[in-house]
């Protein structure tokens, strides 16, 4: 039985009439802005070839671990979905997620999906296994055109920027080809790259001293000397900024800083290079870095992004067998508190230097993470993220933070997605979610509706891309 698919006008919008008419009025003045997405994970090989994608699964099943982790958990295989199998039939992989759509009810996916269905795809009755050749085909039908090709989307959704992530080792030749194409007038995209050193900087990341051999080759230092480490590091993030890096990120299990003398760090260093290292020297190492990423950030002038609190790979047999970001990085409680102070006494009170800090801890926004980012010039709060990237976690945030910290030392939205048309979808519920709860101010008398009107449009575009310096 098939069922129809709308998308109401007032969704995510307060149901009580008072609040919700103003929401509306808001939304109308931020709904068509230009999307700023400063921080992601999308493929820049998509913008740089800008060929058509394959098929719907390797468009919205592939890349999208928030969908095929719910799949895994009730006991389907990631071979059957296509993932790590290129040997898998993609309609086949595409009709177990029709099959199983039902268990994304309630979920952020199933929001952003169903607007990528009607929006993007123009389909009218929902997906569900009648309907998935339907939706199949459509999709693939579609993506064989020119107006679905990536940079098409990108221009269709008027996004005015995205910035990818790289490693260090990266030659980062796709952002090449799309500078390249700007430079020629082929297109105006602009797609940038984030400096991100977890496979040199984490001495547990699989492969370190491999990591630093190329390392030293690409950097064209000695990456096994501490100097020389520190010279790869600052060459490399150089090279990055001419390629258009405003930011760099860095993902570490916790937020550990520490503020080490060089001769403490150099004999760190040493230890640490070692095939034996300790846990106790890793965590030590990460945490010193950082606080010279810091410095390193206030010379350079790019933004430092810390995504702490997540035991990545936590399921060890789906990481031997299917790598790294297969929807198996778990949260944490995450200290930041006395975790950070060791960076913020060396480095807080730097006022041209921008620390944006995420977490996965929520217990931590109104606690720690809102007095620090209302004290500290450095300090921003970056929003809702990851599990916490949905409409409740939304709110839960700003709930959280505003009193505390306000609205102006957040960053306002951003993505952080591998799938690309889930972009549009994500913003356009940020978008909403704010724009309810500056009407909930207004209906309270808290604020004048002329102000909400202004900070709508801030968080929507404004704070983003002041914060990430685009």
């Amino acid at each position: 039985m098939t069922r129809p698919l709308s998308l109401h006008p007032d969704r995510l919008f307060p149901s009580d009439p008072v609040p919700r008419a103003i929401a509306r009025r808001l939304y109308a003045e931020v709904a068509d802005l230009p999307i700023i997405s400063p921080h992601g994970h999308t493929d820049p090989s998509w913008f740089a070839g800008n060929a058509p994608f394959g098929n719907a699964a390797e468009l919205l099943l592939h890349p999208d671990h928030y969908v095929f982790r719910m799949l895994y958990s009730q006991g389907i295989a990631l071979d059957a979905l296509g993932i790590g199998n290129p040997d898998a039939d993609p309609r086949e992989s595409w009709r177990l997620f029709a099959q199983n759509y039902h268990l994304f009810r309630g979920t952020p996916s199933r929001m952003w999906m169903d607007w990528v269905f009607a929006e993007a795809f123009g389909f009218d009755v929902q997906f569900s296994s009648e309907t998935s050749d339907l939706y199949y085909d459509r999709i693939t039908e579609a993506l064989a055109t020119d107006a679905f090709r990536p940079r098409a989307l990108f221009d269709r959704y008027r996004i005015e920027v995205i910035a990818t992530t790289e490693s260090p080792l990266d030659t980062l030749d796709h952002h090449r080809v799309i500078k390249d194409a700007n430079v020629r007038g082929e297109w105006g995209g602009r797609v940038i790259t984030a400096y991100r050193p977890d496979p040199v900087v984490d001495p547990e990341y699989e492969g370190f001293r491999d990591n630093l051999a190329r390392f030293s080759d690409i950097s064209g230092e000695d990456a096994f000397s501490y100097a020389g480490y520190l010279a790869a590091h600052r060459n490399r993030r150089a090279f990055f900024a001419g390629m258009g890096a405003t930011s760099t990120d860095h993902g570490h299990p916790t937020a550990a800083t520490a503020d080490l003398s060089d001769a403490e760090a150099e004999a760190l260093f040493v230890r640490v290079t070692r095939a034996d290292v300790s846990a106790t020297d890793a965590e030590l190492f990460r945490a010193h870095m950082l606080t010279v990423m810091a410095g390193m950030s206030r010379d350079d002038g790019l933004v430092m992004q810390i995504h702490p609190g997540a035991l990545r790979n936590h399921n060890s047999w789906l990481f031997t067998h299917y790598g790294r970001d297969k929807g198996a990085d778990i949260p944490t409680r995450t200290d930041y508190v006395r975790a950070l102070r060791p960076l913020l006494a060396r480095y807080g009170n730097e006022a041209g230097l921008t620390i944006i800090l995420f977490t996965l801890d929520e217990s931590s926004y109104a606690r720690e993470l809102a007095p620090l980012a209302g004290h500290y010039p450095a300090l921003k709060l970056g929003p809702a993220w990851w599990f916490h990237d949905s409409p409740e976690g939304m709110r839960r945030f700003r709930a959280q933070t505003t009193e505390t910290a306000g609205f102006y030392n957040g960053v306002g939205f951003n993505d952080d997605t591998r799938a690309f048309l889930s972009i549009p979808a994500r913003h356009d519920v940020a978008r909403r979610i704010d724009c309810g709860f500056l009407a909930a101010l207004v209906a309270e008398h808290c604020m004048e509706e002329w102000e909400a009107a202004e900070l709508a449009v801030d968080l929507s575009y404004n704070l983003a891309k002041a914060a990430y310096r685009l």
